[in-house]
C-alpha cells in the first residue's frame, strides 16, 4: 500500500473545551460590538491573554482543520462502503491493496455470461393438480434421520422431500444425527430457517415439526439401508402399501440413495428445496454476510475450499506430500481403519494421483491459481477444516498469496462464540461467504464443491473453477516445460469449465443440484420463470 506524501494534519478540540463554549459565550464572542480604534489583530498583540481572542482563534483553526478534512479526497488506500456503512472496525485494518477489475487482473475476475440461462421452475399441470392432495396429507408420515457433515445433511434433506412427494406423505422435519467425528449436536432449526422451509414447500409437501398425537403410538416401517440410486417406482413398490397400513415410515442412511435421473417435475422440486427452501438460520446468514462484506471491502475476492484434513487423506487413499513423517501417519491410520478408505483399494497412491482422485495440496493449488492468472494481490477466503500439518501445510499458498483469511482471523472477538464446537454451523458460515465470492474453487470434488457449483450457477453464473486434475497433473510433473508454456496449457485445459454452464443432460447420473441447466433454468426470453 503506497503512503500519501501529504500528511493530513488538523487541530482537534477536546470535548471539554467544546462543552465549555456555551451559546452565550459564542454569542458574546462573535456578536460583541467592534471598536474602530483597535482591530482584532492589534487587540491580540496588545492583550495576548484575552480569553475571548484565545477562544476565537481556537474556534477558527478548528473550523479550518475540519473543513480541510471534509473537502480533501480520500487517500488511495481508504476503504469505502457504497452499499452500507462500515460493519466494524476490522474493515479498516485488514491488510492488502485495493483490487480493481481493470488492467491485467481483469481476466481472472471476469464472470461467465451463462448463455442467458436463468432460474425457471415451471411445474406441469399434472404436478400442480396432485399438489392439492399431497399438501393436505395427514394420514401418512415420513420420518428421516440424516447424518454426516453439513452438505451431506443438505443432500439427504433434499432427497427426503422428494421421497415424501413420491409417496404422497407428510414430512416430519428431518432429525440430524449427532456427528460422530465432530460431536456436533445441532438440530435442524439451529442450521436452517425451519419456518421458511415449511412455507416455501407448502404447496409441494405437507411438513410438520413432529408427529401428531394420532400417530405417536404407530409402529413405523423402518428402513436402515436403502439401496443406491433407487427410482420413484422402486420407492412406491417398496413402501407405499406398508406406509398406508402403518401410517409412519422411518428412513436412515439416505446419502446418495435416490437416483439423480428423475422426472422433470421432481428435478425442479430438488432445485426448489436446495436453492429456495433450505435457507440458513438468521445468525448464520448475519455473520456470513458480515465476513463477506469484510472480504469485499477492497474489491473482489476468491473463496477456496481446501480439503487437506487428516481424515480426507485417509479416506481417499492419498498422501499430503508434506514430508515422510506425515505420510507415515496417514499410512498407519489407514491400516488401523481400512473401512474408511473410499477409493479403489487396488490402486497405488501414484495411480490415484494421476487419475485425479486425490485432493490438491497447497503447492498444487498455488501453481494452478498462478497459471490461471490470479494476481498476488488476490484476497482469498479459505473454507474448510484445519489441514494436516497446520500452517506449515499452507506455506506454499500463503507465500504466494499473502492476503489469506478464514473465519477465525476475520471475525471479531466473540462473534464465533455462538458457533463454537458446532462443525455444521461453522461450515454453513463458510458456505455463505463462499457463495458471495467472485471466484470459487474447491481443491477436491465433493458435496461442498458440487453444491457451490450449482448454487453459483443458479444465483447468476458466478465464476466457479473446477480443477481438471486428471488432465493437468501430468503437466505438473513435467519439469521440462517452461513457465509460459505451462500456463498456456493449464489455461487451455480449464477454458471450457470457466465459461458456459455445463448441461446436466450431456452426462447421465449428474446431480441437478450441481448442474441445474436445463431442468431448473431456461434461456427462452419469452418465458417467465416462476416459483410455484
Amino acid at each position: 500500500m503506497a503512503k500519501s506524501r501529504n500528511k493530513l494534519s488538523y487541530i482537534s478540540v477536546p470535548s471539554q473545551i467544546i462543552t465549555s463554549l456555551s451559546s452565550a459565550s459564542l454569542q458574546s464572542l462573535l456578536l460583541s460590538p467592534k471598536k474602530p480604534s483597535k482591530s482584532p489583530i492589534r487587540l491580540f498583540f496588545s492583550n495576548p491573554r484575552s480569553p475571548k481572542l484565545w477562544f476565537f482563534f481556537l474556534f477558527l483553526f478548528s473550523f479550518l482543520g475540519m473543513a480541510r478534512i471534509g473537502f480533501l479526497p480520500s487517500p488511495p488506500c481508504s476503504i469505502t462502503y457504497p452499499r452500507r456503512p462500515p460493519i466494524s472496525t476490522i474493515d479498516s485494518v485488514l491488510p492488502g491493496p485495493s483490487i480493481g477489475r481493470d488492467g491485467g487482473e481483469a481476466e481472472f475476475w471476469k464472470q461467465p455470461d451463462g448463455m442467458g440461462y436463468r432460474p425457471c421452475l415451471d411445474f406441469s399441470e399434472e404436478y400442480r393438480r396432485s399438489s392439492k392432495v399431497v399438501a393436505r396429507e395427514k394420514m401418512k408420515y415420513l420420518m428421516v434421520v440424516v447424518s454426516g457433515g453439513l452438505n451431506q445433511q443438505r443432500n439427504q434433506i433434499i432427497d427426503a422431500v422428494i421421497i415424501a412427494r413420491i409417496l404422497g406423505a407428510a414430512l416430519v422435519v428431518p432429525i440430524l444425527q449427532v456427528n460422530v467425528i465432530w460431536g456436533d449436536e445441532s438440530e435442524f432449526s439451529d442450521i436452517f430457517d425451519m419456518e421458511h422451509f415449511k412455507k416455501t414447500l407448502a404447496n409441494d409437501v405437507h411438513i410438520v415439526s413432529s408427529l401428531p398425537s394420532t400417530h405417536l403410538m404407530s409402529r413405523p416401517v423402518e428402513e436402515k439401508r436403502t439401496p443406491l440410486h433407487v427410482t420413484p417406482r422402486w420407492i412406491r413398490n417398496r413402501y407405499l402399501k406398508r406406509l398406508k397400513k402403518e401410517g409412519v415410515l422411518l428412513l436412515r442412511g439416505l446419502d446418495s440413495r435416490l437416483t439423480k435421473d428423475l422426472p422433470s417435475d421432481l428435478q425442479k422440486l430438488r432445485c426448489k428445496v436446495a436453492f429456495h427452501a433450505l435457507r440458513f438460520s438468521a445468525p448464520i446468514i448475519e455473520l456470513g454476510n458480515k465476513l463477506a462484506e469484510r472480504m469485499r471491502s477492497k474489491g473482489p475476492y476468491m473463496a477456496l475450499h481446501l480439503r487437506m484434513e487428516m481424515d480426507v487423506w485417509v479416506r481417499t487413499g492419498c498422501l499430503p506430500g508434506l514430508n515422510p513423517e506425515y505420510d507415515k501417519i496417514i499410512s498407519s491410520e489407514r491400516k488401523l481403519r481400512p473401512e474408511l478408505l473410499t477409493a479403489r483399494t487396488n490402486m497405488t497412491y501414484h495411480d490415484r494421483k494421476l487419475a485425479g482422485l486425490c485432493p490438491l495440496n497447497a503447492l498444487e493449488v498455488t501453481r494452478l491459481l498462478k497459471a490461471l492468472g490470479a494476481p498476488r494481490s488476490t484476497r482469498i477466503y479459505w473454507a474448510g477444516g484445519n489441514p494436516l500439518g497446520g500452517q506449515e501445510a499452507l506455506l506454499p499458498l500463503t507465500k504466494e498469496f499473502p492476503y489469506f483469511y478464514n473465519k477465525e482471523n476475520l471475525s471479531l472477538p466473540g462473534e464465533l462464540e455462538l458457533f463454537s464446537n458446532k462443525a455444521s454451523l461453522l461450515a454453513a458460515i463458510d458456505y455463505v461467504v463462499a457463495a458471495n465470492s467472485d471466484v470459487f474453487m474447491p481443491s477436491h470434488g465433493g458435496n461442498m464443491g458440487r453444491a457451490m457449483q450449482g448454487q453459483r450457477a443458479y444465483a447468476g453464473h458466478r465464476k466457479h473453477i473446477t480443477p481438471n486434475k486428471r488432465q493437468m497433473l501430468p503437466y505438473f510433473l513435467n519439469s521440462s516445460l517452461t513457465e509460459s508454456e505451462f500456463k498456456r496449457i493449464i489455461k487451455e485445459l480449464h477454458r471450457a469449465s470457466l465459461g458456459q454452464p455445463e448441461i446436466r443432460t450431456v452426462k447421465a447420473g449428474r446431480d441437478v443440484i450441481a448442474h441445474p441447466v436445463p431442468e431448473c433454468m431456461c434461456n427462452d426470453s419469452g418465458r417467465t420463470g416462476r416459483l410455484s
